[in-house]
């Protein structure tokens, strides 16, 4: 977090239009190479509490479209970070102009975007699992509230059951745990 804070609020019925604005100012400069951006995180999940910020993934088609992918997004000003240890995951650091959001480009089928969507979707099928997952990031969120890599890590536990149950391999769930526990 830029403050140092780990903030988390209740779900914000205008999560959905803020993602669409962002949207719209992306796809026309990466429609040619992309195949969609999703709304991912938990801001994407109705209900669901959640740190205020949306979460945003280019997905393009193979591993190649990344590079043009990400010199695209140079021309509005989003600044490449790297895949910050996760693989098939590129991540940017927004235009300051623009409301804070997370941007990242990953090939489809990539652990990258089929852990986000896995997530986001199974959250959106069962309302009771969100509404638990809401109440561990308001707990966490209190417990370390200047600490977001603690934050993070007290996650691991319930994001990993949600992904078993929604059906990711032995082999992802190992991948998604090795960057997500404290070394």
């Amino acid at each position: 977090m830029r403050d140092g804070k780990v903030v988390v609020v209740d779900y914000d019925e205008d999560w959905p239009r803020r993602f669409d604005e962002l949207r719209r100012r992306i796809w026309p400069v990466v429609a040619d190479v992309a195949l969609r951006v999703e709304h991912v995180g938990s801001t994407s999940v109705p209900g669901l509490a959640a740190k205020p910020i949306i979460d945003m993934t280019v997905v393009v088609a193979r591993r190649t479209d990344v590079p043009p992918t990400i010199e695209r997004l140079a021309t509005l000003g989003y600044r490449h970070l790297g895949n910050l240890d996760i693989e098939d995951r590129e991540a940017f650091d927004h235009p300051v102009e623009l409301p804070r959001h997370n941007l990242y480009v990953c090939p489809e089928g990539t652990i990258g975007v089929v852990n986000q969507v896995a997530v986001r979707d199974f959250l959106r099928a069962q309302p009771d699992a969100a509404r638990r997952y809401g109440e561990l990031k308001k707990q966490l969120a209190a417990q370390f509230p200047t600490d977001i890599e603690s934050y993070v890590f007290g996650k691991t536990d319930f994001v990993l059951d949600v992904l078993r149950r929604a059906g990711l391999t032995e082999d992802q769930l190992a991948s998604i745990e090795r960057v997500n526990r404290r070394p």
